[in-house]
């Protein structure tokens, strides 16, 4: 089978950036996502589009065609008191060139980067850490198969939830990251199994009224 829209895609790959190696993964951990769903950046998956399982690929992305140009308008000030939990300043934090997860006004994790503290603000960086950056991709096409309707509905691990799956908080997926597909039940109600291998908060079956 060869890729296409709605195709689950399990595959190996290396990237380069800057004559290094910044990603990889491995056959034992590889990268699975639908193709044509917005899971990886849009070039990445029209470069794979119509390969097989066997099939190898390299290609080259622009910062344009990746995570976009480095802007400065991304540099933001923010207050220490954002950086306090339970009214206790979280020092370990503000060490400049951490990353530190940051909640956009949408409800978004993004990572955002210390770049100065102050006596009384911390200079963040919220550009991509790849921003501005070429990127080489290199690597091999594991597993191709269709995508189940469940899959398609909630999201291959789960992303799709809107942060109700039953019990299970939301996550349609094991505490170790591997998706079990019975995890969402018809309407978000739980289903046996939705912990993956027992990490996490796991359920017994109930009964769907």
């Amino acid at each position: 089978m060869k890729i296409a829209q709605n195709s689950v895609v399990e595959l190996i790959y290396e990237l380069v950036v800057d004559g290094q190696i910044a990603d990889k993964t491995t056959a034992d951990r590889p990268l699975s996502f639908i193709q044509g769903t917005g899971s990886l950046l849009p070039k990445f998956e029209k470069s794979i589009e119509g390969l097989e399982p066997g099939g190898k690929f390299a290609f080259t992305l622009t910062p344009e065609e990746g995570y976009g140009t480095w802007d400065p308008e991304r540099m933001i000030n923010l207050p220490l008191q954002a950086f306090e939990v339970d009214g206790v300043l979280r020092k370990d934090l503000l060490v400049a060139g951490a990353t530190v997860p940051l909640m956009n006004a949408m409800g978004a994790v993004i990572p955002a980067k210390v770049v100065e503290v102050g006596s009384d603000s911390v200079k963040m960086d919220l550009n991509h850490p790849m921003a501005g950056k070429t990127l080489n991709f290199t690597g091999e096409i594991l597993i191709v198969r269709e995508a189940t309707g469940e899959e398609l509905t909630n999201g291959l691990h789960g992303e799709k939830c809107g942060g109700d799956c039953g019990s299970c908080g939301g996550k349609c997926h094991g505490g170790d990251g591997e998706q079990k597909e019975e995890c969402c039940g018809e309407k978000g109600k739980k289903k046996e199994g939705c912990c993956g291998k027992g990490k996490g908060k796991c359920h017994k079956k109930e009964e769907e009224k």
